[in-house]
């Protein structure tokens, strides 16, 4: 039987995180974080939209960052 992982859950609203908000978290607050943000509460953190910022994971997965591989 597999080991199930953990779920890494929103700092702020609890909500479990996908791979990508994960990696956006820590590319965007630094790699040794302990706090991970869903989209919704990091677009309130940085005051931008939503959409801002899945624009910004489809940039850097073709800028090729491999967190978001």
């Amino acid at each position: 039987m597999a080991k199930r992982q953990k779920e890494t859950c929103c700092t702020d609203c609890s909500v479990v995180l996908k791979k990508d908000e994960i990696a956006l978290s820590k590319k965007l607050f630094g790699k040794d974080i302990a706090m991970f943000y869903c989209l919704v509460c990091t677009s309130g953190v940085l005051d931008c939209e939503v959409s801002d910022l899945e624009d910004k994971i489809q940039e850097f997965r073709e800028q090729g960052c491999t967190l978001f591989l």
